[in-house]
């Protein structure tokens, strides 16, 4: 993975650690997010006759990923009303990396070399170590924040493959961003009702302007997975904890303790040894 790669996945990383924030700040997060969705959807809409036609072979990718990323909407939004930012969003994201470098030994055939095996564990540790600092994690904070972590690796290793299968990663992203962004608000009605994804427009012009961050952010990453190893890309993306503790910092007044501080700089340490093997 060159450097012009892993600066782009970093770049990645804090839209991705916004977006989360903006869910995480908000006061119902299902609803958020079916918005943020909904946003996906339209713009993937628009752009849908300007992008070349993914390959027959990546079809199947296409729907599994869809769906593993609904999956992975209600994980995250349950994931969230059990605890802070800070803590749960560490969780999810820290168990990625791991999970996706195993699929893509086993799925892909792909083997990182020990400069980016280090780097990935390095990364995966320290955004682990964040959620840790002498408070009690509740089962089911656990066992959601673990869940939405899978939904991660399985979705990540199932784009990282469909898109190179598919003649065209920009294709791929945008024909799976829209199917996902079209089950999303499905699957709220079937949960409430349409009604209620009706409200104010301040509200949901931020959360829309979430998902348009979101779609960029993965969009890129689904890129440089056809660029790069499938782990040290997933890693180099997780290092949005590092932006999201800071963004919990400073407008979500979570506490950022030096152990915190810390464990950020493990992962900063992990992400250089990553860029240092590209």
């Amino acid at each position: 993975m060159s450097i012009g790669t892993s600066l782009i996945v970093l770049f990645a990383a804090i839209l991705h650690a916004s977006w989360n924030a903006l869910l995480r700040g908000g006061d119902d997060r299902l609803w958020s997010m079916t918005i943020m969705c909904i946003a996906i959807a339209l713009a993937c809409t628009v752009m849908v006759p300007l992008v070349p036609v993914p390959a027959v072979a990546s079809w199947g990718c296409v729907a599994l990923s869809a769906s593993l990323h609904t999956g992975y909407n209600l994980f995250l939004v349950r994931t969230y009303r059990q605890g802070d930012l800070g803590q749960t969003y560490p969780i999810a994201r820290g168990a990625s990396p791991l999970l996706v470098s195993l699929g893509a030994s086993i799925f892909a055939r792909e083997l990182p070399d020990a400069l980016n095996l280090i780097g990935v564990l390095l990364v995966s540790g320290g955004i682990i170590a964040l959620a840790f600092q002498g408070r009690t994690i509740g089962r089911q904070t656990l066992l959601f924040a673990l869940g939405t972590g899978c939904f991660i690796g399985a979705y990540s290793v199932t784009d990282g493959i469909g898109a190179r299968l598919s003649g065209s990663s920009v294709g791929y992203t945008v024909w799976m961003c829209l199917l996902w962004g079209l089950l999303a608000p499905t699957t709220y009605v079937l949960l409430r009702d349409a009604r209620s994804l009706l409200r104010g427009r301040r509200e949901t012009l931020v959360a829309a302007s979430g998902g348009l961050a979101s779609l960029l952010a993965y969009g890129i990453v689904i890129v440089a997975m056809t660029r790069g190893a499938m782990g040290p890309v997933s890693a180099l993306r997780e290092t949005s904890v590092v932006f999201a503790a800071l963004i919990g910092r400073f407008f979500l007044r979570e506490n950022l303790s030096g152990y915190r501080i810390m464990a950020c700089l493990v992962v900063a340490v992990g992400a250089v040894l990553i860029g240092h093997a590209g």
